[in-house]
Formats: C-alpha cells, sequence, structure tokens
C-alpha cells in the first residue's frame, strides 16, 4: 500500500514534465531550427535575411491567424490560396483600369479605397464559405474546396489568365502609393510586420477575453452543447470564415504590393503553410482547441524551415516532403498530448483518493 502511493505521484509527475514539454513543443522546435540553420547556412543571422524571412512569416502567420479560428470551429478553408489571388487581381484591376460605372465614366479610387474594397471582397468570399456550411449544411472541405475553384477561376478570367503590370497608380488618383502596403516601413519596421501585430494582438485578444471567443472554443469543442447552451453557432461560424477571407484578402494586397503586379496564380497551395502552421502550433485538427500565439509561432517555424532549405540549395521537391512530414509530425504529437493529458489527470486523482 505504501509503495502504491509513492509510486503514483512519482508516475504523475514525470508525466506532467513530459506534458509540459508537449506543449512546448513549437517553441521548443523554433529554437531548434533556428539554431540549425544559424549554424549550417553562412549569412543567415544578417539583418537583410532577418528582415525577408520576417516578410515570409508575415505572410502566413496572417493566413495562418484567419485558418487557426476556423479549425478550433471544428472546420476548415481549402479557398484561403485562391482568395489570395483573387484580391490581388482586383487590387490590380482597380488600379490599372478603376471601376466603369456607365454612360462613359470611369471610377477612380485611392490606395485607401482599394485596399478597403479589397478587403471587403474577401470577407465576403468568407460570408459565402459560412453560409453554405450553415444554411445549406455544405461539409467545410467540400464549400471551401469549391471556393478555391471559383475564386481562382474568376482570378484567371479577370485577366485571361495575364500579369496585371506596373501597378505604380497615378498620383492624380491618390493611388500610387500602393507600393508602400508591402514595401514601406513605419519607424523602421515594415509595414506588412505591423499589420502583423495588429492582426495578431487583436485576434488573441479576441480568443482570450471576448464573449466570441469563448463561442468560438465552445462550438469546436461541443456544437451541440454550446447550441443547448444558447450559442448562436451558425453566426460564430460565419464569423470566423469571413476573418479567414479578411486575412486572405490582406495578403493579396501585401503581395501585389511587394511585386507591384498582379498574377491569378498568386496565393496557389498558401492553406497548406497555413494549416501546417496552425497545426504546428498547436491548434487541434478535431476542433475547440488552439492559440494565436502558438500559431505565430507556427507561421516562424514553417518559415525559417523554409527559407532556410532554400538558402541550403535543397529541392523545391524535398520541401514539400518535408513540409508533408512536418505536418504529420505534428498530428501525431497533437494525438500523443492529448492521451498523455487523459492519464496524467486520472493519476492525479488517482493519487489524491489514495
Amino acid at each position: 500500500m505504501n509503495s502504491a502511493s509513492v509510486t503514483k505521484p512519482k508516475e504523475s509527475g514525470s508525466g506532467a514534465l513530459l506534458l509540459l514539454l508537449l506543449k512546448a513543443r513549437t517553441f521548443i522546435a523554433l529554437i531548434l531550427v533556428f539554431a540549425f540553420f544559424a549554424f549550417a547556412v553562412p549569412n543567415f543571422l544578417s539583418g537583410a535575411n532577418m528582415i525577408i524571412m520576417s516578410k515570409h512569416v508575415a505572410l502566413n502567420a496572417l493566413l495562418a491567424i484567419g485558418m487557426t479560428f476556423v479549425i478550433i470551429t471544428g472546420g476548415i478553408d481549402l479557398s484561403v490560396g485562391s482568395i489570395v489571388g483573387l484580391c490581388g487581381m482586383v487590387a490590380g484591376w482597380l488600379i490599372l483600369n478603376g471601376m466603369d460605372i456607365g454612360l462613359g465614366w470611369t471610377m477612380q479610387f485611392s490606395t485607401i479605397e482599394i485596399m478597403l474594397i479589397v478587403m471587403f471582397v474577401g470577407t465576403f468570399i468568407g460570408l459565402i464559405n459560412g453560409l453554405l456550411i450553415t444554411k445549406l449544411n455544405v461539409a467545410p472541405f467540400i464549400a471551401t474546396l469549391g471556393m478555391l475553384y471559383v475564386a481562382r477561376g474568376t482570378a484567371l478570367l479577370s485577366s485571361d489568365g495575364q500579369t496585371f503590370p506596373n501597378l505604380n497608380g497615378n498620383p492624380d488618383y491618390g493611388n500610387n502609393t500602393f507600393y508602400l502596403i508591402g514595401a514601406g516601413t513605419l519607424l523602421g519596421v515594415p509595414i506588412m510586420i505591423w499589420m502583423l501585430v495588429v492582426v495578431g494582438c487583436s485576434a488573441a485578444y479576441v480568443a482570450n477575453r471576448t464573449p466570441l471567443g469563448r463561442h468560438i472554443y465552445a462550438v469546436g469543442g461541443n456544437e451541440r452543447g454550446a447550441a443547448l447552451s444558447g450559442v448562436k453557432v451558425d453566426r460564430v461560424k460565419i464569423a470566423v470564415y469571413m476573418f479567414s477571407g479578411f486575412c486572405a484578402a490582406l495578403v493579396g494586397l501585401i503581395i501585389s504590393s511587394q511585386l507591384v503586379a498582379s498574377h491569378p496564380a498568386t496565393g496557389n497551395m498558401f492553406e497548406l503553410n497555413a494549416i501546417a502552421a496552425a497545426v504546428l502550433g498547436g491548434t487541434s485538427m478535431s476542433g475547440g482547441r488552439g492559440k494565436i500565439a502558438g500559431t505565430i509561432i507556427g507561421a516562424f517555424v514553417i518559415g525559417i524551415l523554409s527559407d532556410g532549405l532554400v538558402m541550403m540549395g535543397v529541392s523545391a521537391f524535398w520541401q514539400t516532403v518535408i513540409k508533408g512530414l512536418v505536418i504529420i509530425a505534428a498530428v501525431v504529437v497533437d494525438q500523443a498530448q492529448q492521451k498523455l493529458q487523459a492519464r496524467v489527470v486520472l493519476q492525479q486523482q488517482a493519487a489524491l483518493n489514495d
């Protein structure tokens, strides 16, 4: 009896330590990946390289933040990459052609107005996704897969598959500052990084401090239970898909601004990087669990891994394989964490009872 009472707390303690390491796995992975490339790649730690990597991370992190909310509710959004491409084309169209309002009149837009229109387009596409899922009971995978094709096809149709080049704008219309979205700086920090800070902090505040955030977790944890407790499940789902579309629109704006051009194929496969960052950051694919901070760290891991492999000269094909293995490993570890967490709780309860 005495030996049993001594053994159980030790098992529980070791299990709790392992559980703590599993919860911190993304941060540990970030340190290991960063340290590896710092030693393996010359000039990896140079200031110029850090800025370039931070920009790449910002793009993936913005998409992943929106994806995190979607996955927490138990859904998935495969359309974000295509929304990125379509929104970039919308921005390019507005700069080069304006909007024909009939009777020979063409309306031109300033940079701020173009940003607002593009963000509305992305949010509206997210609204359509949400309505398909909630009102027509289309599975999230199918609804967003269909939207992936619709958005990509629309982007291709807008220019017959061609690029909108030279988006330098016209000072007479106030859109000659479009390039600043992706290339400008504020207090020495790229504007796109500030955008990530604002979106990330806002998303974290919503998730942790507001009723909407609690409802998002409740829907993913137990949708029926959330509905019975008074949560407007459909509204919550629509809101997260709208936010995901909004984040994709921001990325479309940033990329078009960086390139000073829009191409309909922009954003191809971006949804996979977003999902990878969210899952690597601890977001459960079964819903109900995830943290914005973890997702951002996950985006750093994916971004540093991608850029580091490029700098090492690793084939793009192998990069795809490695990313796939990272996603699989993240899911396997997540499942192991859930099982260990349940076992630790049982051990602690047994120790208390004894």
